[in-house]
C-alpha cells in the first residue's frame, strides 16, 4: 500500500496507477476520489496536507497535494482539456494512454508524441473559479488552524530557483535572468509538453499565458506590463489567489461561497516559457489583440504569483473557526459529544462574555445584552425579498473624543472568525470602491468592499463623519451599504445591468447620534465609567483574560449561529395574545414592526441561553430588554431635543 509520503508528496504517481489498473473503464476518476476521500478521513490525515494558507508557494513541491480554505471570487468559463490522451513512439509505434486530469501540460517521454487524432483521445470539460483567502480572516484563526498542524515533510522544500518560487524570495537579477535567458527554464524540460488547457485539441493557446512580473514592482524591460493585480476585496490583505480548477460538481458551488480545497499543486514554469515564446512571434498588428491582452494577463497569471490547484476534492464550508467541527450537520458521535460538552456549560460562558463586553461596552450591560443577540444572529431564511433573522445594531452615543470604536472593533476581531473596519467618511465613500463590478475588458468580475464572505463581521463607524459633500460614487457606496442592510444583498455592477447577490453579513454601526444608515435596533449607549486613558483600559480588558475563555466565547458565538429554532403553536398563541392585550392599552405604542422586532431579540435571546425553542420566560425577558431600550431612547430625545 502507498505509504503518506506518496499520496502526500507526489498524488499523480497514485492517480497514475489508479488510471492504469482501471482505463478502459470510465470508472477511474470516481476510485481516483474515494481514495483520497477515504485517506483524509484517516486519523489527523488532513493537518498533513500543507496549506497556500500558511506555506509560502515556493516552499512546496510542484505537483504535491495541498489545501486551500479560500472565497470564489470570480467564475471564469468553463475550458476544454484532454482527459485522457495517447502518445506514440515514432521509431517503434509504440502507443500508451495517458490521463490529463489534474495537470496544466501533457506530458509525454522524450521519443514520444502527442498523437492529436488518436480515436482514444478524451475530451472534458473543468471550471475554473479564481479564489482569494476568506477576506478579512482573523489573525487567531490563522493561528489556531495552522499553529499545531504537522506538515509533512516531503511536501516541503528549500526555495528553490527550479520551479518559479515566489516573488517574496526571488531578486530582479533573478527576474531579468530567467526573462533573458529563458532557456535556462527550457534545460529542465527536455521532454516535450504541450499545455492541457482550453484548446478542445489539448494544446492551450501560447499567447493566453505570460512570464512572470512580481506584483507590486515595475519591472524595467522593453515590454513592461503593469503590475499583477490580485484583486483582493479588501485593502491590505495577504496570502494567495488561487486558479481553483474544479472537475466535478462545480454547478453545485457559487460567488462568494468559503470552500476548502484538496488538491494538486501546478506551478509548472512552461507555462510562462510557452507564452514567452508566443509574445516573441505575436501578431504584427496591435488591434488583433489588444482587447484580449489584459484578459490573457487575468486568466493565465503566472503561476508563481497565482498557482494552480487542480481540485480532488472541495467542500463549501459552513464557517471558518478552527475551534468547531467542520461540519455540524453530521450525525457523527464526535461531533454530537461536542456539542453537547459544550451546551453544558453555556450558561457560565454567556455570563462571563456579557460581563466582557460590559466592560468594552463601558460598564453598560443593556449594549452588551444587544451586542451578543447581534453576534449570534444570522439570515436563517428569506420570505420573498425579506431577509430573515438579520440584526442591525446601532450604538449611539459612542464618544468621538477618544479611539472608543477602534478599540471595541479590536476587541470583536479576537471573538469572530472574520470582520472589517469601515471608517466612513467622506473621502472614503467618494474615493473607495464598494459595489464589485463586471471588467468585460479583461472579462473578470472586479472585486469591491462589499464582496464578502458569509458570516462576517461588518464594523462602521460613523463617529469620524464630518461635514461635505458625497460625489456620484458616494452616493451609490451610501446607497449600497443601505441596500446591505436593509436586504442583505449587493447590487453587482454589469455595466449594462445590475445583478443581486444575496449576502449574510452582521452589520455594526456606531455613532454619536441616530446613523445616517438604516438599522434593525438602536441601542444608546449609557457609560457608567469614563476610564482617564481608553487605550490603557481597552488593552487590560484582553490581556485580562485566559485564552481558554477567550476561545469559549469564539466556539459560544460560532456555535449558536448554527442552531435551529423553533416556535411551539401554543408559545405562539400566548404571544398573539399579548400582542392583543398590548394593543388593547396604546395601540399606537405597539405596531406590528415592534411584535417582529420583540420576537427577534426572543430568538437570539433564547439561543444565546441554548434554548432552541422560545418559552414563556424568554418571551417576557424580551419585552423587558424592548422596554428598556425605548425608554433610553425616549429619555435621550427628551434631553437632545429631536436628535433621536
Amino acid at each position: 500500500m502507498p505509504c503518506v509520503g506518496d499520496w502526500l508528496n507526489s498524488p499523480l504517481s497514485i492517480v497514475q496507477g489508479i488510471f492504469a489498473q482501471n482505463v478502459p473503464n470510465s470508472d477511474w476518476e470516481t476510485k481516483v476520489t474515494e481514495y483520497f476521500k477515504e485517506k483524509l478521513k484517516e486519523n489527523n490525515a488532513t493537518n498533513w496536507v500543507p496549506s497556500l494558507n500558511d506555506v509560502p508557494v515556493h516552499y512546496l513541491k510542484p505537483n504535491s497535494l495541498v489545501k486551500f480554505r479560500c472565497m470564489v471570487q470570480d467564475m471564469f468559463d468553463p475550458e476544454f482539456y484532454m482527459g485522457v490522451y495517447e502518445t506514440v513512439d515514432p521509431n517503434t509505434n509504440a502507443r500508451v494512454l495517458h490521463f490529463g486530469k489534474y495537470r496544466d501540460v501533457a506530458e509525454c517521454g522524450p521519443q514520444q508524441e502527442i498523437d492529436l487524432n488518436s480515436s482514444q483521445t478524451v475530451t472534458s470539460e473543468r471550471q475554473t473559479f479564481y479564489c482569494v483567502p476568506v477576506p478579512g480572516e482573523s489573525a487567531w484563526v490563522k493561528e489556531i488552524s495552522f499553529s499545531t498542524e504537522p506538515v509533512a515533510s516531503q511536501a516541503r522544500v528549500s526555495p528553490s530557483t527550479s520551479y518559479t518560487p515566489s516573488r517574496h524570495k526571488r531578486s530582479y537579477e533573478e527576474d531579468e535572468d530567467m526573462d533573458l535567458h529563458p532557456s535556462k527554464q527550457k534545460e529542465q524540460h527536455t521532454g516535450k509538453s504541450c499545455c492541457c488547457g482550453s484548446d478542445i485539441h489539448g494544446c492551450v493557446e501560447p499567447k493566453r499565458l505570460e512570464t512572470e512580473a512580481p506584483a507590486g514592482h515595475h519591472v524595467i524591460s522593453p515590454n513592461c506590463s503593469p503590475p499583477l493585480d490580485l484583486n483582493f476585496p479588501l485593502p491590505g490583505e495577504k496570502g494567495p489567489a488561487c486558479l481553483v480548477k474544479v472537475y466535478e460538481s462545480w454547478e453545485s458551488f457559487k460567488v462568494n461561497d468559503v470552500l476548502e480545497v484538496f488538491g494538486v499543486l501546478s506551478v509548472d514554469p512552461v507555462l510562462s516559457i510557452v507564452n514567452s515564446e508566443e509574445r516573441d512571434g505575436s501578431s504584427l498588428d496591435p488591434m488583433e489583440c489588444m482587447d484580449t491582452t489584459e484578459e490573457q494577463r487575468v486568466h493565465s497569471p503566472p503561476a508563481s504569483l497565482v498557482p494552480r490547484i487542480h481540485v480532488i476534492l472541495a467542500q463549501k464550508l459552513q464557517h471558518i473557526n478552527p475551534l468547531l467541527p467542520a461540519c455540524l450537520n453530521e450525525e457523527e458521535s464526535k461531533t454530537c459529544e461536542f456539542v453537547s460538552n459544550f451546551m453544558s456549560e453555556l450558561s457560565p460562558v454567556r455570563a462571563e462574555l456579557l460581563g466582557f463586553l460590559t466592560h468594552a461596552l463601558l460598564g453598560d450591560s443593556l449594549a452588551a445584552e444587544y451586542l451578543i443577540l447581534h453576534l449570534i444572529s444570522t439570515v436563517y431564511a428569506r420570505r420573498d425579498v425579506l431577509p430573515l433573522g438579520k440584526f442591525t445594531v446601532n450604538l449611539s452615543g459612542c464618544p468621538r473624543s477618544s479611539a472608543f470604536t477602534e478599540h471595541l472593533y479590536h476587541l470583536i476581531q479576537q471573538l469572530v472568525p472574520a470582520s472589517y473596519h469601515l471608517r466612513m467618511s467622506i473621502e472614503s465613500m467618494n474615493h473607495s470602491r464598494f459595489i464589485p463590478r463586471k471588467d468585460y475588458t479583461a472579462n473578470r468580475l472586479v472585486s469591491g468592499l462589499l464582496q464578502l464572505a458569509s458570516n462576517t463581521s461588518l464594523v462602521i463607524d460613523e463617529t469620524q463623519l464630518e461635514q461635505g459633500q458625497l460625489d456620484t460614487a458616494g452616493v451609490h457606496n451610501v446607497t449600497a451599504l443601505g441596500n446591505l442592510i436593509t436586504w442583505q444583498k449587493v447590487d453587482y455592477d454589469f455595466n449594462y445591468h445590475r445583478m443581486e447577490f444575496p449576502c449574510n453579513i452582521n452589520v455594526l454601526i456606531t455613532s454619536e447620534g441616530r446613523s445616517l444608515l438604516p438599522s434593525d435596533c438602536q441601542v444608546h449607549l449609557q457609560p457608567q465609567i469614563i476610564p482617564p486613558n481608553m487605550d490603557e483600559y481597552m488593552s487590560s480588558l484582553l490581556t485580562a483574560v485566559l485564552p481558554s475563555v477567550l476561545n469559549k466565547f469564539r466556539i459560544y458565538l460560532s456555535l449558536l449561529r448554527l442552531l435551529d429554532y423553533s416556535i411551539s403553536e401554543e408559545v405562539t398563541k400566548a404571544v398573539e395574545e399579548d400582542f392583543v392585550e398590548m394593543r388593547k392599552n396604546n395601540p399606537e405604542s405597539v405596531t406590528a414592526d415592534d411584535l417582529h422586532k420583540m420576537l427577534l431579540v426572543a430568538r437570539f435571546l433564547s439561543l444565546s441561553a441554548g434554548q432552541t425553542t422560545l418559552s414563556r420566560e424568554r418571551w417576557l425577558r424580551a419585552k423587558q430588554l424592548e422596554a428598556l431600550r425605548k425608554a433610553r431612547l425616549q429619555q435621550q430625545k427628551c434631553v437632545n431635543g429631536n436628535e433621536l
